[in-house]
């Protein structure tokens, strides 16, 4: 059976820190760190999904994230109108793919290796995404985990993902920038790739039954995992 690769979307192919131009021009730069605030909406987004799985209280993924806006807002001293609300949230659509991302894809696709869209995200929400980032064409589908009403890194989500994609767990990688989804998809039979997106990004260390989990295979970027992949598929 061959190769199916499970691509995170947000922090892994998207950019979730492009935000920080958005935030200059709706909040101006005045003291605000918008790095800091960029990266505190993102914890804070991730953090409210794995509470709401935990808690059986789903809602969307942009509820979480609307969520997250109001906490960090709220750290910072920030009173946001609606229009300043509205504009921070749009830019959640259309944030920019990293820069491997393309030519990484294109030479996967010319390969005939079969590429999912993983997501948190609702289907809409990423299929509009990927468009935007040019990059939709490059995968056979999207996978979103919405219509099972909770968030990774439950494993129900990547046995989800196996059936929705008639793939095979043993030939079945999940490649993420996100720890927590590595190790979740590893925690159920997948091969994984953590894109270590920044030098300062640190793997969690894990174990289970005394064993310590690790990536599959630890990269700097997608070209580093693509020339991995293909060398050993071939």
């Amino acid at each position: 059976m061959s190769i199916t690769l499970a691509f995170d979307v947000y922090g892994t192919l998207i950019d979730t820190h492009g935000v920080i131009e958005q935030l200059k021009k709706t909040l101006g730069d005045g003291d605000i760190d918008m790095v800091k605030f960029s990266m505190l909406w993102r914890d804070k987004q991730l953090e409210y999904s794995f509470r709401r799985g935990l808690m059986k209280r789903y809602a969307p993924f942009s509820v979480c994230t609307r969520e997250a806006l109001h906490y960090t807002a709220s750290t910072f001293n920030v009173r946001l109108t609606d229009q300043q609300e509205s504009e921070l949230l749009a830019c959640y659509a259309v944030l920019p793919a990293f820069n491997d991302v393309g030519d990484s894809l294109r030479s996967l696709q010319k390969a005939g290796v079969n590429c999912f869209a993983f997501s948190n995200g609702t289907a809409g929400a990423v299929e509009g995404l990927l468009e935007h980032a040019g990059i939709r064409g490059y995968f056979d589908g999207v996978v979103s985990v919405d219509p099972l009403k909770t968030f990774k890194p439950n494993p129900e989500v990547y046995h989800y993902f196996i059936e929705q994609t008639n793939a095979s767990i043993e030939q079945a990688w999940l490649i993420s920038s996100n720890p927590f989804d590595v190790l979740g998809a590893l925690s159920v039979g997948f091969k994984s790739a953590w894109v270590q997106r920044s030098p300062e990004a640190r793997f969690d260390p894990w174990q289970l039954n005394n064993i310590a989990i690790e990536p599959t295979i630890t990269v700097d970027g997608l070209p580093s995992f693509v020339n991995h992949l293909l060398q050993t598929k071939n």
